[in-house]
């Protein structure tokens, strides 16, 4: 049983992405999109530049919660909904932050969403985790 409870602040997780976090993540994830990995290409296309990967910012969420609550055991997390609402950018700090809606016994469940300044790139996140 935790000891949390609703309205509980979940810890924030701040993570800047360097310059060449979109290529490493091309590969790792084999999104090859030339608006994450050629900032020439995005700006042909309207782009202020090449932009992170839409699961890259996801995956902070995920991070946030299973690290701020569950000890980082990403086991915990049962259930994660996003809403991916801005483009993150490289080498600009993305702030996690989320609150605790619910608990029941070794459910909880917090909403969240990411970040960068007055970007919110991530917004209605919605992830549950057995504790």
């Amino acid at each position: 049983m935790t000891d949390l409870k609703a309205g509980d602040a979940v810890p924030e997780l701040k993570v800047t992405p360097d310059k060449y976090l979109t290529n490493r993540y091309a590969g790792a994830s084999g999104d090859w999109n030339p608006i994450h990995i050629d900032a020439d290409f995005a700006k042909s296309v309207g782009l202020p530049s090449n932009i992170l990967h839409g699961l890259y910012s996801m995956g902070l969420v995920a991070k946030a919660a299973a690290q701020g609550l569950a000890h980082g055991d990403p086991r915990a997390l049962k259930k994660l909904t996003v809403q991916f609402r801005g483009m993150g950018m490289p080498e600009q700090e993305v702030v996690v932050t989320g609150t605790v809606k619910e608990v029941d016994g070794d459910r909880v469940v917090v909403d969240l969403e990411a970040a960068q300044g007055d970007n919110r790139i991530i917004r209605n996140a919605r992830a549950e985790l057995e504790l």
